[in-house]
């Protein structure tokens, strides 16, 4: 057995361990063997100030969990040496499968199951490419905890439907880290949560992709019409979805997400993602602001200095022949939004990072994130720039760069401690108040760089 990080071990366990176990006991050192088959990890019991020992293995869906355990040692090398030995007896057994009784059928997400014609390029890439390994061992030990309930997530993960698919992922990992009960009992919405007292339903949506569209990386800055993009065109293609889903019903009851009898009385949430070109949810997130709440701002200074914030109405957004209107959060049955929650880090490249901070990454890729953060100056007009090289070391979450986008009319709202993490946007007289978080990032890019020699 060899010593690990807390957070490379929180990757293998952290969506099976109980939150609740930290109000008792403090974990001190944790372990795994040279086959990844078995775990460990001692804890400190706060009310006897003795030290338990705890082996962990992979179940027949390949979850790690806990199977075996002793309790009340005086030190933490009794503990550390009754663990090392348990588990060389393990080893000379040949045990490497610990089943717990569990009825679902394991689930191996990169294992292709169409035919590469059909494959998204991006699936292809994250399955193949050594630069994207860390990525990938990070999503194969959290897919044996995702429920897959339609049946079909594997197939629209490797196809057209990475994206979204991709997406509800990150939702499943930022949702575990606020340390919400995740229910996926039901068809819909997407995600049922619970913090012990209030439920919350979440519909997972995003402005997918279509072979015509120009990337990011295509555009100059220069040519860039950001009134254009930003007025019009993107708070249209954010539109679709939201009002899509706005006005879904089912198509046997003809109720909507926030009618079952789950979700009734209780806040519900759409969480919406930009893939429509690559790159795009790197410029595009000042689009759904104006879109909600109907607004576009600008500024000047004071004689003093003093940032001057100015609002101006928008009406309609207009597109050729596409003319919807303004202010989401103001159209009919509305109200029953609590909230849209976001992010522009749901992608490949925040799998990356945070594999690669958890000691995934086997090809020793060097990755440079740069990119752009909210500047706490209350006369700041414009981000700060920041740039890091991403090693074991980072501490980058989950939520980090989440937005919440209050509905000021919502018949059920959403209490900013729910999704404590992330940054919370609220709208009052014209003007938008926010709560940011220390370190909150609008856009950012990720370099990888594989060294010379490496396959």
């Amino acid at each position: 057995m060899k010593r690990i990080s807390r957070k490379r071990f929180d990757a293998y366990v952290d969506f099976s361990r109980n939150p609740l176990v930290f109000g008792f006991s403090e974990e001190i050192r944790w372990y795994e063997n040279e086959s990844k088959t078995l775990f460990g990890v001692i804890a400190l019991d706060y009310t006897d100030r003795d030290y338990t020992a705890i082996i962990l293995g992979r179940d027949e869906i390949g979850r790690i969990r806990c199977f075996n355990l002793q309790i009340s040692f005086s030190d933490i090398e009794k503990a550390e040496y009754w663990l090392f030995e348990s588990v060389n007896r393990l080893e000379e057994s040949g045990e490497f499968a610990f089943p717990q009784g569990d009825q679902r059928k394991k689930c191996d997400l990169f294992k292709p199951v169409v035919d590469v014609s059909r494959m998204d390029t991006s699936f292809n890439l994250l399955n193949t490419h050594p630069t994207h390994m860390a990525a990938k061992s990070l999503i194969s030990e959290i897919m044996p905890h995702f429920f897959d309930i339609d049946g079909n997530f594997v197939e629209q993960f490797q196809t057209n439907g990475f994206d979204s698919r991709l997406w509800e992922l990150y939702l499943f990992c930022y949702f575990n880290e606020e340390q919400l009960i995740i229910n996926r009992d039901y068809f819909a919405p997407d995600f049922f949560l619970s913090d012990g007292t209030v439920e919350v339903g979440v519909e997972a949506v995003i402005v997918g992709r279509k072979t015509n569209n120009i990337s990011y990386d295509q555009k100059s800055k220069f040519d860039l019409n950001v009134k254009e993009e930003l007025v019009n065109r993107m708070p249209i293609k954010f539109g679709s979805p939201l009002y899509s889903k706005l006005t879904h019903t089912n198509k046997k009851t003809g109720a909507h997400y926030w009618d079952y009898s789950h979700t009734k009385g209780k806040p519900f949430v759409i969480a919406i993602a930009d893939f429509h070109g690559d790159h795009s949810m790197t410029w595009s997130h000042p689009a759904l602001l104006t879109y909600l709440y109907g607004y576009t701002y600008s500024h000047t200074y004071d004689e003093n200095g003093n940032l001057i914030v100015i609002p101006k109405k928008v009406e309609r957004h207009i597109d050729g022949t596409k003319d919807i209107p303004s202010g989401f959060f103001f159209q009919e049955n509305a109200e029953n939004i609590s909230a849209i929650l976001t992010s522009t880090s749901g992608t490949i490249s925040k799998f990356s990072r945070i594999g690669k901070q958890c000691g995934f990454d086997e090809n020793n890729i060097t990755m440079i994130r740069y990119g752009t953060c909210y500047d706490h100056d209350p006369n700041a007009s414009e981000p700060q720039i920041f740039k890091y090289l991403v090693t074991e070391e980072c501490n980058e979450t989950w939520g980090e760069g989440v937005s919440i986008y209050h509905n000021p009319v919502a018949k059920y709202p959403l209490s900013t401690d729910y999704f404590q993490n992330a940054a919370q946007f609220f709208f009052k007289d014209g003007f938008i108040i926010s709560q940011m978080p220390e370190f909150f990032p609008y856009a950012s890019f990720t370099d990888l760089i594989m060294r010379k020699g490496n396959n």
